[in-house]
């Protein structure tokens, strides 16, 4: 016991306990704090049922796999719950004397350093003043002892009254040189902690000391509270414990599926015997590389020693590839190896896959005496996926040229090292072959391109005796295995053949190509350097392969002879130039599909009144249909033209027209009609400056102010030629001069890979960005815009840029219904004329004039209106309010009149009538450098 526990006389035996506190008070003046601890009932188990007892220890056995388990866990937790108490107890130890430490210091230290604690020791009776307070202090506070003593060791305060006034016996030279202690003493009575604080005057004098006394708290109760949760768990733990140990019990009952030791003993030894009898090797090898088993057959087949299990797989003596392979575990499935002279198709599995033991089970047959007949076989397989192959790359296009290279590339180098083809010169052109002279060599493919072979592109005539020419007569192959004793294939070219010998080229397989009883050419197969030359197995092959190739060049032959008739039919419909007229500066863009022939036509119609027809049209479908039918709608526009029909009124008739046709062609069951044709058509007027349009399913035109403003107007749609139901609708719209109207196909703004509204974007930036483009710089900007490489479909582009006629190029005149006004609009025609500088043309225009004019007068209504153009040519329209079309006809020698439009035919390079919303129009047109005719005037 310590120099504290001396001072405050802890602990002392003998002492008795005061009433008021519980503590224990001797002569010397001691205390200790009780605890009463409570007993702890102890409980006898009561013993299960014997009938259940009997259960568990079969289930539950000591021999068996879930009573090892079971009593494992049982001691786990036994082990977990001491351990658990054993850490509780330290724990409420620790946390106890720490607990009471601080208290007692605390206590101390604000006893110590109270207000009055000072002036208490000074005055003449500290006992009387500071014994109260100690005994106030203890009250409620879990406080044992304070005392208060002086700097000369008099007790002023303690829990006993007999012990004030006498003198501790305790050192107390650390205390009273003004440091506070604290100190932990064993007692009877347990654990107590001891904290005396000096009392300092202001000076630093110390005046006396404050000791306070604690008595560390049992943790009894503490754990106590504790062991029943930790017994309910270990409970539930010892019962899981038991369910899974049940668990685990039925589980390997049904793996092994109820057999029991002596079934599974028998299992054993039959999978043994068979194992060892089978005539298929099997080697299991463990996760480190060593062999753990080898049946009979794997160690015949491997030869492997009488020690060889436990031994690693590399140091069997097996070949590198073999022992490689078993070592690295990896999955293998008929692998073929070398042992010794035989040959091994080795399979290899993980035994690891499903939950099994590390390493590899791998399983060996002997292949040797099939070697020979699997190489065959995979000649066979190879030649047939080769055949396979042709079959899928060979005739892609239908071009000749692509399809005999398609040839020659799939054959090198899995057949020849280098495969040359030669064709008919009438087959490049797609027209039937005659005769077997002229062949022109079109494809080669090999291994090296330095080849000495006769180059592509040179034309070949074959001498009768080399094999090409046996070939073609004969119209099988030809072998010639060795190239350097073939005289007849020398004679050919002796240096070239030279050359060829010395490059190692040794052996060739000539084939003629036929196709529907016609030779077409010839392909050769050559082998060179270190490959095995030609057998007789091969040329069978090498025929198969030839006529294989031999239907896809003649298809792109046929294809070739229909697809020029039918390109050559499209141009021939197409325009060729050009339309000489001033109401337009044109350029035109005409792009071909990629494959087919396609229905895309444009066409420039000049039309009365220096007015232009801008016509685009669309056929749907491909071929010489395609083109027939195009040329067929450009007939019937041009032939609907000449009637001078509105816009609208035009797409009728040609709707009734393509449906007339489609109808007759389902009846005749010619094929598809042309439904889906779409059109527009526009008239372009340079005196007035308006374009009327309208269009049936085709996409509407660009429109490029001279501002380089690009808009696409809005326009009524149509539906298709041919659909009918829905009248077509016109738009009018206003042009300044200098605008560009940008017609076009949907081949320009569409295709599978671009989105119309894409393209029509691409259309507009391009035109936006131009500035003041001519229509031919127009055409070539916007072609440049397009993606590389054909289009798939035709692609028709046509600009207009807008001319205006001058104001001094037109006269009209106002005309009454008076037959004397036509000597008046006579004059005045005249004098314009004069002014044109058109006097040679003026008789006559004034004759056809009056004609014109008095027809108008006598049958037709007001209001009559004469108009003179001065262009190309000089028109002359007369229109009234009559709708009713004048009709030219011969008349009679008797007859006093009908010969003024016949007067109008002969002098008039052309005339005709039109219809407007109000009337007709009746116009003629002169060339302006025709001769006057000459007039006889009969002698009367």
């Amino acid at each position: 016991m310590g120099p504290v526990g001396q001072l405050l006389g802890l602990a002392l035996p003998g002492d008795q306990g005061c009433a008021r506190c519980g503590c224990m008070a001797g002569s010397s003046g001691g205390f200790w704090w009780r605890r009463e601890r409570r007993a702890r009932p102890e409980y006898e188990p009561e013993g299960p049922p014997p009938s259940r007892e009997k259960r568990l220890r079969s289930l539950l056995g000591a021999g068996s796999v879930a009573g090892q388990v079971l009593a494992l866990q049982f001691l786990v937790v036994l082990l977990l719950i001491a351990a658990a108490l054993a850490a509780l107890v330290l724990q409420a130890r620790h946390e106890a004397a720490n607990e009471a430490r601080d208290r007692s210091t605390a206590v101390a230290k604000a006893f110590a350093h109270s207000p009055g604690i000072v002036a208490a020791l000074e005055s003449d009776d500290p006992t009387s003043v500071l014994q109260p307070l100690t005994e106030e202090a203890l009250k409620g506070s879990r406080i044992d002892v304070i005392e208060v003593i002086s700097a000369q060791g008099i007790r002023y305060t303690h829990t006993d009254p007999t012990q004030i006034g006498k003198h501790v016996d305790a050192p107390l030279g650390e205390e009273l040189a003004g440091r506070a202690t604290t100190q932990t003493v064993e007692t009877p009575q347990g654990r107590a902690v001891i904290s005396v604080v000096p009392v300092v005057k202001a000076d630093g004098s110390v005046v006396g000391l404050v000791a306070v006394g604690i008595t560390v708290r049992n943790v009894n109760e503490m754990v106590e509270r504790h062991v029943p949760m930790l017994l309910g768990s270990g409970g539930a733990v010892l019962l899981l414990a038991t369910g899974g140990a049940a668990l685990v019990s039925g589980r390997l009952k049904r793996q092994t599926r109820g057999l029991g030791p002596t079934d599974m003993t028998r299992m054993y030894e039959h999978h043994d015997a068979v194992l060892h009898a089978v005539r298929e090797g099997v080697l299991i090898i463990g996760g480190d590389g060593r062999l753990l088993l080898a049946n009979d057959e794997a160690r015949r087949l491997l030869d492997l020693p009488p020690d060889a299990e436990r031994r690693h797989v590399t140091d069997l003596g097996l070949d590198t590839r073999t022992a490689e392979l078993l070592a690295s575990g990896r999955p293998a499935t008929d692998e073929v190896l070398f042992a010794g002279d035989r040959l091994l198709a080795v399979n290899t599995r993980p035994t690891d896959a499903h939950g099994g033991p590390p390493g590899s089970v791998a399983t060996l047959r002997d292949t040797t005496e099939l070697q020979t007949l699997s190489g065959r076989a995979e000649v066979a397989r190879e030649r047939l996926k080769l055949l396979y192959d042709a079959g899928v790359r060979v005739g892609t296009t239908l071009d000749v040229v692509r399809t005999a290279q398609e040839l020659a590339e799939v054959a090198v180098p899995r057949f020849a090292d280098f495969v040359t083809v030669d064709l008919l010169d009438p087959v490049l052109r797609g027209e039937e072959p005659t005769g077997t002279a002229g062949m022109r060599r079109v494809a080669g493919h090999g291994l090296h391109a330095d080849h000495p072979l006769i180059p592509v592109g040179e034309l070949i005539t074959w001498l009768p005796a080399t094999p090409m020419a046996r070939g073609l007569v004969s119209g099988h192959a030809v072998l010639e295995p060795d190239l350097a004793s073939a005289a007849d294939w020398q004679a050919q070219d002796p240096e070239r053949a030279s050359k060829a010998i010395d490059y190692g080229i040794h052996s060739l397989i000539t084939v003629p190509m036929q196709a529907r009883g016609v030779a077409l050419g010839l392909v050769n197969f050559w082998r060179a350097h270190q490959t095995e030359p030609f057998e007789e197995d091969d040329m069978s092959f090498a025929e198969e392969l030839a006529a294989r190739a031999a239907v896809s060049i003649d298809n792109a032959r046929r294809y070739t002879r229909e697809h020029t008739m039918a390109v050559t039919l499209q141009r021939s419909l197409l325009p060729r130039a050009l339309p000489e007229q001033s109401a337009l500066e044109l350029a035109y863009r005409y792009l071909p599909a990629q494959a087919g022939v396609r229905g895309d036509w444009f066409d420039v119609i000049p039309l009365s009144g220096s007015r232009v027809a801008l016509v685009v049209g669309d056929v749907v479908g491909h071929g010489v249909h395609a083109a027939a039918t195009m040329g067929r709608l450009r007939t019937a526009v041009h032939n609907f033209s000449s009637l001078d029909l509105a816009p609208d009124e035009l797409l009728g008739h040609l709707d009734e027209l393509v449906a007339r046709i489609d109808q007759d062609e389902v009846t005749e069951a010619e094929g598809d009609g042309i439904t889906g044709a779409t059109c527009l058509y526009a008239i372009y007027d340079p005196v007035s400056g308006r374009c009327t349009v309208a269009r049936a399913g085709h996409p509407g035109p660009a429109l490029v102010r001279p501002n380089g403003t690009v808009e696409f107007p809005e326009l009524p749609g149509g539906p298709p030629l041919g659909v009918g139901g829905l009248p077509f609708e016109a738009a009018e719209l206003r042009l300044s001069e200098g605008s560009r109207l940008v017609l076009y196909t949907d081949g320009l703004v569409e295709d599978r890979d671009r989105d119309i509204d894409a393209g029509l974007e691409t259309l507009r930036a391009v035109l936006a960005d131009g500035g003041d483009r001519s229509p031919e710089e127009t055409c070539r900007a916007v072609l440049d815009a397009l993606p590389p490489g054909r289009p798939r479909d035709d692609t028709v582009l046509l600009v207009a840029r807008t001319r205006l006629l001058d104001p001094a190029q037109v006269a009209e005149w106002d005309v009454p219904s008076d037959p004397a006004a036509v000597s008046r609009v006579r004059a005045e025609c005249g004098s314009r004329l004069e002014a044109w500088g058109l006097e040679e043309i003026g008789f006559v225009t004034e004759l056809i004039l009056s004609e014109l004019v008095t027809n108008a007068i006598r049958y037709g209504s007001q209001p009559i209106r004469v108009r003179l153009l001065h262009d190309r040519t000089l028109t002359c329209e007369v229109s009234d309010g009559s709708s009713t079309s004048p009709h030219l006809r011969y008349a009679a020698t008797t007859d006093e009149g009908g010969r003024g439009l016949f007067l109008v035919a002969q002098f008039a390079q052309s005339w005709g009538t039109r219809y407007t919303e109000n009337g007709k129009v009746i116009w003629s047109e002169q060339s302006l450098t025709a001769p006057q005719p000459q007039f006889v005037v009969p002698d009367l």
